[in-house]
């Protein structure tokens, strides 16, 4: 008979802090700003005869080098259809909103692969990041993840995988 269950991570070290705006039309932005978010990941699926969901170490330290190379750095949509970022000669960040020129150091900088800098944005990239093309969930015998992410106590977002068939 199969079992199904759930494991779920959140731990002290899926944490981190950046700064940010929300863009919300071509024109209206929020003011720069920071939250400490943290990171919940929850993985389901079948247990093994050996009474084994999976190897969870591997997905647990993905997450927490993700929070650490996402920790102290300020972050810009790299999709955003009203943010155009471009490099000046010393290789910083110029990011062009509605006749605002936003300038950053390279090195505090974080361009995400998002349309936006929202917790829905954020849980998406680290959810795609882990579940890659799905090969390693299907050898684990996971069927689904989900991630939220938080901006602080209260406020989540939450991103889900579902294996097909």
């Amino acid at each position: 008979m199969a079992r199904t269950t759930t494991i779920e991570l959140h731990k002290e070290e899926m944490k981190f802090s950046a700064g940010h705006f929300t863009i919300f039309s071509a024109t209206h932005r929020e003011n720069l700003h920071g939250h400490n978010f943290s990171v919940y990941v929850a993985l389901t699926g079948e247990v093994s005869e050996d009474g084994l969901l999976a190897d969870y170490g591997p997905l647990k330290q993905a997450v927490i080098a993700r929070c650490k190379a996402w920790n102290e750095t300020f972050f810009l949509p790299g999709r955003s259809r009203h943010l155009r970022l471009e490099k000046d000669a010393n290789g910083n960040h110029v990011a062009h909103f509605n006749g605002e020129e936003l300038r950053f150091l390279a090195r505090d900088v974080t361009v995400l692969p998002a349309a936006n800098v929202t917790l829905e944005e954020l849980a998406r990239v680290f959810g795609e990041e882990l579940v890659g093309d799905g090969t390693a969930m299907a050898r684990d015998r996971i069927t689904e993840l989900v991630v939220k992410c938080a901006s602080g106590p209260g406020q989540w977002a939450t991103w889900e995988w579902k294996r097909n068939g």
